[in-house]
């Protein structure tokens, strides 16, 4: 799995049409470079390869600033909506990959009705169980890692790790049980896109010759 697909073609999607740098400076300010692999380079290689595969299609709107081809706009097509919530659903659910899989599909859960968010995230918990219940089978971490010398201790963070996961999973389900967020269907979402032109304050500032076209 990866973040990325879905990064992209969920920023795509919240602006209608959307170029490169538009993509890329919302997914910093998301602070997506941080905890993905959403840097430049792979933002306009995703976009590249999308409109290949018929996820977006790109329309050459005007000349680059740069005086290279001209500048595209991206937008979303039927297949790439199907796309985007087929990751998005299965994302929320993925309780074994890293956590950037998580997080993506966090920045875009309320694209969901809150019903089927909540249905997806009991279904992590699930997992998250079922999968402890299977190691510890064979492996007890109330006996501490001891046992099986050093390596017991890469057992002992997953298991930790799964606790911690599941715990936090729960949190949010309460949540959003409680009424937090504004959820497919239920009225105006919260904005979480960068207008043109709107300062990104944490923009990295570093050049790209993704970034003219």
């Amino acid at each position: 799995m990866s973040a990325i697909r879905l990064l992209v073609l969920g920023a795509v999607r919240q602006h209608g049409r959307a170029h490169g740098y538009q993509v890329r400076n919302d997914l910093e300010y998301w602070g997506a470079h941080e905890w993905s692999n959403a840097k430049p380079g792979s933002i306009y290689h995703a976009l590249k390869q999308m409109a290949k595969q018929g996820l977006l299609l790109a329309h050459e709107i005007a000349p680059s600033t740069a005086g290279g081809p001209p500048r595209v706009e991206y937008e979303i097509t039927e297949k790439g909506t199907e796309e985007y919530f087929t990751l998005l659903r299965e994302y929320l659910t993925a309780y074994d990959q890293r956590p950037d899989v998580l997080t993506a599909a966090l920045g875009f859960m309320v694209d969901l009705e809150r019903a089927e968010a909540l249905e997806l995230l009991q279904e992590r918990v699930r997992g998250i169980e079922g999968w402890r219940k299977a190691v510890t089978e064979y492996y007890t971490p109330e006996d501490g890692p001891g046992r099986l010398g050093h390596i017991g201790e890469i057992m002992n963070f997953w298991v930790d790790s799964a606790d911690s996961g599941a715990r936090w999973t729960r949190g949010l389900i309460e949540r959003i049980r409680g009424g937090a967020y504004t959820f497919a269907g239920e009225g105006e979402p919260f904005v979480g896109v960068l207008e043109e032109g709107q300062e990104n304050p944490y923009a990295t500032g570093r050049p790209h010759w993704g970034d003219a076209h």
